[in-house]
């Protein structure tokens, strides 16, 4: 057994968000690269052994057991590696609010990229499935940030008020996809704020460098 996490990973995808949380607990961490998995071939053969779903993010626990799931991922390495501040300790009052929001996001925010990135796979309308689930995306977004600014931890600097957490990290990270910096920017500037907040952790550079080249 060693202390290394192999994270399956594709530059830009979900599995970023394990990625940068593992940065911040300082953990090792081996990429294995599965660019290609979406199409039947080598990368998807390796995806598929370890998880049947073939999704990101995949992770290898250095004990070889194997977790899916962002949000396990994120509750797993808070427990493991307290000292990174990924979550709220079981007794914070704060403790409620980040497993509400936690789970809200990747139980609504999240499954609009998996339908409307890809909506041929579940549709013979893909541009209906994509333009709805893109609006969608969006009344969400202006949902959570309307419970940032009225919940009694907030606003800012953090979802969480002053608390840092992993919800920061969903926040920099999501914010980079659809749709996108801009329209955060004018739409939810305290989401806007945050993200940019992120971007400026020294410790995440690489990450955003390796995930968001350019």
């Amino acid at each position: 057994m060693t202390d290394t996490y192999v994270l399956y990973a594709v530059p830009g995808w979900g599995s970023v968000l394990a990625e940068a949380m593992l940065t911040l607990c300082g953990a090792p961490i081996q990429i294995e690269d599965v660019t290609g998995f979406e199409q039947p071939g080598p990368a998807r053969d390796r995806l598929l052994a370890v998880n049947p779903l073939a999704q990101l993010p995949t992770l290898r626990l250095p004990s070889g057991a194997v977790l899916t799931e962002s949000a396990a991922i994120a509750l797993h390495l808070s427990e493991r590696h307290p000292q990174a501040g990924l979550a709220p300790p079981p007794d914070a009052p704060d403790r409620p609010a980040f497993l509400h929001r936690l789970v809200w996001l990747v139980a609504n925010v999240y499954p609009t990229f998996t339908y409307g990135d890809f909506p041929e796979r579940w549709t013979d309308a893909p541009d209906s499935l994509r333009t709805s689930t893109d609006a969608h995306r969006e009344r969400l977004w202006r949902q959570f940030e309307a419970d940032i600014a009225s919940h009694p931890f907030g606003p800012g600097p953090w979802v969480l008020g002053e608390r840092f957490s992993a919800l920061d990290v969903y926040v920099g990270a999501m914010t980079r996809w659809q749709p996108r910096r801009d329209w955060f920017a004018e739409h939810c500037p305290t989401l806007s704020a945050i993200a940019a907040k992120v971007d400026a952790l020294p410790t995440l550079a690489p990450v955003w460098a390796r995930n968001f080249p350019g």
